[in-house]
């Protein structure tokens, strides 16, 4: 019989540091700001990205340094109980719901870009903050709904 991967075998309190990174699939929707609507709780994705995400690239430039670059970037291993803002695709939150991951994330296809060839990032639709002057003029439909 074979032996469960560790996604499957743990909780993601008894990850690893490593292994808990190695969950991230590198889609860049976590950089994306959000808008809570007040009045219905729901949350809003947007286009625009943190300034430290290489959009292109999908991945922070300031990754070791973020929480002090950005004070309201969020350490995802201390909001473990509060995942619901995350995109539905996103692995932390299909295994804290008890959902398998899917096909295109690069722990199940053995492929780093497979997240990129699925359609599944952000690096062809995030705008930087820097370059916005208005976040709630960016707002994008189901974004963060589709696994």
């Amino acid at each position: 019989m074979a032996e469960l991967p560790f996604w499957r075998a743990k909780a993601l309190t008894e990850l690893s540091q490593v292994e808990w990174e190695s969950l991230c699939d590198g889609c860049g929707k976590c950089c994306l700001h959000k808008l809570e609507d007040e009045d219905t709780g729901e949350i809003l994705y947007t286009r625009v990205a943190c300034r430290l995400l290489d959009i292109a690239a999908c991945r922070c430039t300031g990754y070791q340094d973020r929480f002090r670059l950005v004070p309201d970037c969020m350490d995802l291993r201390q909001v473990s109980d509060r995942f619901h803002w995350l995109p539905a695709s996103c692995a932390y939150r299909l295994l804290s719901e008890g959902r398998p991951l899917p096909d295109w994330h690069p722990l199940v296809s053995g492929a780093a870009d497979s997240v990129h060839r699925a359609g599944k990032s952000v690096c062809r639709l995030a705008v930087s903050e820097t370059a916005v002057a208005r976040i709630e003029d960016h707002v994008i439909e189901g974004l963060g709904d589709a696994v």
